[in-house]
């Protein structure tokens, strides 16, 4: 059972003045002290989250409006520009670099109470699914510490189990917030592109980064969603939030339509996981639904359709990141090409650099039209697919990953295979459209999820299904 009451519970009675924000503030920065061999954090806000606790203790002694999150401690994904810690994206590349505003996200949190306690580790620049392409040091799985936690929002979703806050935000651009879910058994939601605004967030690829939360239940996830969602000048990608809001759901799914997808239920996909993810929709099916089998045939070409589109935006985000602007410089540089090259060979990661090479090289003058060109058509044919599913069922279900959690060091010599993890969420990311990670059991002691879709702007209704699932496991 996790130590922490609910996120409105916590925030109803900080407003009551029956807890303390200081207090809360306070456990929280103790568990992530107690629990650092987890590796899940890379620098705590420790200073200016005591002020703030202070602040809306002082708001509510004074009878003012303390916010929906009043007191709620949380932990950002340490590539979301927060004040109290530098910013670094667990890159070399990054390192020192203290941000001069906080993402929009934080901002709207923080405006009604929250506060942030502390930044998680991910994979360098989020590129990877296990956080072991962080600069720094690789996040344990807090249900097995010889596996990783997946990534790349592998350190929000450990700390969130490991209860180090109530909830935590990740980034998911094929799959970063749902796999590391999945592989640590916390719900975690990609929500519609655009629902929630990425300025003061490190891009990766721009059509395709989504920010989520990752809690320990789906109404926890509801009640963030509900305060993160909306337009923004700042990102004229984003979109309206539903009129009556997210916090409110219903798990009423009788009569609606599951499709069980065939492609992602085939071989390949581990037999325990299998069985976990059945129980998962068996659940939905106790509460009323109907499940049918669905096929998307251009399933199995959305993995190379994503290794060719988001390496090509990630190649052009990272040319920003070049030793003139932000903190790696190449001090000993002779001149200026030797300065961009030093700075970017010290600075990025082996990831980083096979990324940008791919991304560069598919740009290309005569490889364009044979790979860039060709990905996209194949990207607008997937989201055909998937709309030509929804006038057919309400939601689409399979397993989140083929696989629980792989031990540490197994993937790193062999990138195929650890891209291989991405390849029942990265078609979702492709299409824009929400879906979420809920925990669908154990197989041999590890969680497996469940991963729900929905049609573009259908969040609400997502998070009752997935809520469904909860109530009826």
């Amino acid at each position: 059972m996790s130590q922490w009451l609910p996120i409105s519970e916590i925030a109803e009675q900080v407003r009551a003045g029956q807890l303390k924000a200081v207090d809360l503030v306070e456990k929280a920065l103790k568990t992530i002290d107690g629990k650092k061999e987890y590796q899940a954090i890379v620098a705590t806000t420790a200073e200016r989250a005591r002020q703030r606790a202070a602040s809306v203790d002082a708001m509510v002694a004074d009878g003012k409006e303390a916010g929906k999150l009043a007191g709620v401690p949380f932990i950002a994904k340490d590539n979301f520009l927060v004040f109290g810690a530098e910013t670094t994206a667990a890159s070399n590349m990054l390192k020192g670099f203290n941000a001069p505003y906080q993402s929009t996200a934080i901002e709207k949190l923080e405006s009604e109470g929250a506060i942030c306690v502390a930044k998680a580790n991910l994979d360098a620049f989020a590129h990877g699914s296990s956080t072991e392409n962080s600069d720094f040091f690789t996040t344990k799985n807090p249900h097995d510490v010889t596996r990783v936690p997946g990534g790349s929002s592998g350190g929000s979703a450990a700390a969130v189990v490991l209860d180090m806050a109530p909830f935590a935000l990740g980034t998911d651009t094929g799959g970063s917030i749902r796999q590391p879910a999945s592989f640590t058994g916390s719900v975690g939601l990609k929500p519609t592109y655009g629902l929630v605004s990425r300025s003061g967030v490190v891009a990766m690829a721009s059509s395709t980064d989504v920010i989520g939360p990752i809690t320990r239940t789906v109404q926890d996830t509801a009640t963030v969603l509900d305060v993160i969602a909306g337009r923004d000048p700042l990102d004229s990608t984003t979109i309206e939030s539903d009129k009556n809001g997210y916090a409110k759901i219903s798990t009423d799914v009788a009569g609606k339509k599951i499709g069980v997808v065939r492609e992602y239920m085939g071989e390949g996909v581990d037999p325990g996981v299998k069985t976990q993810v059945q129980q998962g929709l068996k659940a939905l099916e106790k509460a009323g639904a109907e499940l049918v089998e669905i096929s998307l045939p251009s399933l199995p070409l959305a993995l190379a359709v994503y290794y060719i589109v988001v390496p090509a935006e990630l190649s052009s985000n990272l040319s920003r990141y070049d030793g003139q602007r932000y903190q790696s410089s190449a001090a000993d540089a002779k001149d200026l090409d030797e300065s961009y090259s030093k700075s970017r060979g010290n600075g990025f990661g082996r990831e980083a650099k096979r990324r940008i090479m791919i991304g560069t090289y598919v740009l290309s003058h005569g490889y364009y039209d044979a790979y860039y060109r060709k990905a996209q058509l194949v990207r607008t044919k997937l989201i055909k697919e998937f709309e030509a599913a929804f006038q057919k069922v309400d939601f689409l279900a399979g397993p989140v990953v083929p696989t629980t959690a792989f031990k540490i060091g197994s993937h790193t010599e062999d990138p195929l295979q650890m891209y291989l993890s991405d390849i029942m969420t990265v078609a979702v990311s492709l299409a824009g459209i929400p879906a979420i990670s809920v925990p669908s059991g154990l197989s041999d002691g590890m969680p497996v999820g469940l991963q729900i879709v929905a049609p573009f702007g259908q969040d609400v209704k997502l998070l009752g299904a997935a809520k469904a699932v909860e109530e009826n496991l």
